[in-house]
């Protein structure tokens, strides 16, 4: 990084700090106007093996600047349904004339494409590096940034973006936080009869189970209470997967083969700080229950905005337009992921009525519509 004054300083270089940064590109900012930062090498990052799920909103942003196709499965039917109660909605593809719903990939690949897209477009990137101050003017914000070619180095920008980790929240505590009283296992799994391309969400007592369709295997994501969460991680597989069946159901057979299972507690923080020159978008800026899968798109919502307006001029006016503009979208699919993440999170009164509603659902051809766009695009 030669120059070191900068229109967009971007601090954290996940999928939404990248994608920001090759978008602003491709609407016009020059690139030596843009400065990416991040902890993480490239490399390091490439090698992430979580799957992540992408709604098709995501891939056409994805696709427009050049980080995609990458190598992923396609959904294109999504089963929602209640253990042990009637009802149940299948969302498909076909309804919606697209030739896929989402995908699912491993998040190394997807900054791999990320990173490459960045490259070609000649974006000024510092990492392993890190912004330990900022400090904001009346025309512009003065970093100061650790690690790199230097020991501590400067930078100034007209606008500061925090796309990864907490910098402005470590400073002050969440404005929006809640501790779900819930862990999430993770894990890749196989069954002897899985259906191509279909994802299911499985609501139970405890919390949301979703299996994914990646390659031959599924995707895991399985919310339950920390205590049976620490319970499921002591057993071997056998028995692990034998309580899996038991959870899910026999819709995919049963299941063969687990890889080693990760664990890690969920809450919700949702704090989208901003001042006049200095705003938060992805996981800076919310992360999210998984129930609905939308923290990562929500994200990449956010990046299509912004690199509309910074592209338009990197001044206060515009970050104050974006505020606006991301509201409605932020706050309803907070208060949707927040609403199902506490109904699962103990024995609520109010399970029992989700089976009925997704019979509802799947009968009304609007209402299962309003819910697929929700989750393909989020809010418009």
């Amino acid at each position: 990084m030669t120059d070191t004054t900068f229109d967009v300083a971007i601090c954290g270089a996940g999928p939404a700090g990248m994608a920001l940064a090759a978008l602003l590109a491709k609407r016009g900012m020059p690139a030596q106007r843009i400065a990416l930062i991040d902890a993480k090498t490239l490399d390091q990052a490439s090698k992430d093996p979580r799957s992540i799920a992408l709604s098709w909103g995501s891939r056409q942003i994805l696709e427009e600047i050049g980080a995609w196709p990458v190598a992923a499965t396609a959904i294109h039917q999504i089963h929602v349904s209640r253990r042990g109660q009637f009802g149940r909605s299948l969302i498909d593809r076909d309804q919606h004339k697209l030739p896929a719903l989402g995908y699912v990939l491993r998040y190394g690949d997807l900054v791999t494409a990320l990173g490459a897209a960045c490259a070609r477009a000649g974006i000024a990137t510092l990492r392993p590096a890190r912004v330990e101050a900022l400090d904001e003017g009346a025309d512009a914000v003065a970093l100061t940034i650790a690690g790199a070619v230097s020991a501590t180095a400067a930078a100034t920008a007209a606008i500061v973006v925090q796309a990864e980790g907490g910098l402005f929240s470590d400073q002050e505590s969440k404005a929006r936080h809640r501790d779900y009283q819930q862990t999430a296992i993770i894990a890749q799994v196989r069954s002897n009869r899985p259906l191509a391309h279909r994802a299911y969400e499985r609501f139970t007592e405890q919390g949301p189970l979703a299996l994914l369709p990646q390659g031959e295997d599924y995707s895991l994501v399985w919310c339950v209470r920390p205590d049976t969460a620490a319970r499921l991680q002591a057993l071997d597989d056998a028995a692990f997967l034998s309580e899996l069946g038991a959870a899910f159901g026999e819709r995919v057979g049963g299941f063969t083969h687990a890889t080693p299972r990760l664990a890690f507690p969920l809450g919700l923080n949702a704090d989208p700080r901003s001042s006049a020159r200095t705003v938060a978008i992805g996981n800076a800026a919310q992360t999210l229950h998984p129930v609905a899968g939308q923290g990562l798109n929500l994200g990449l919502r956010d990046v299509a905005v912004l690199a509309r307006l910074l592209a338009q001029g990197a001044n206060p006016t515009m970050l104050a337009q974006f505020t606006e503009l991301r509201r409605q979208d932020r706050d309803t699919t907070v208060r949707l992921t927040d609403t199902m993440a506490r109904i699962f999170a103990n024995d609520s009164p109010a399970q029992a009525l989700l089976g009925l509603s997704l019979a509802a659902i799947d009968m009304l051809a609007p209402a299962r519509g309003v819910l697929a766009e929700l989750m393909m695009y989020g809010r418009r």
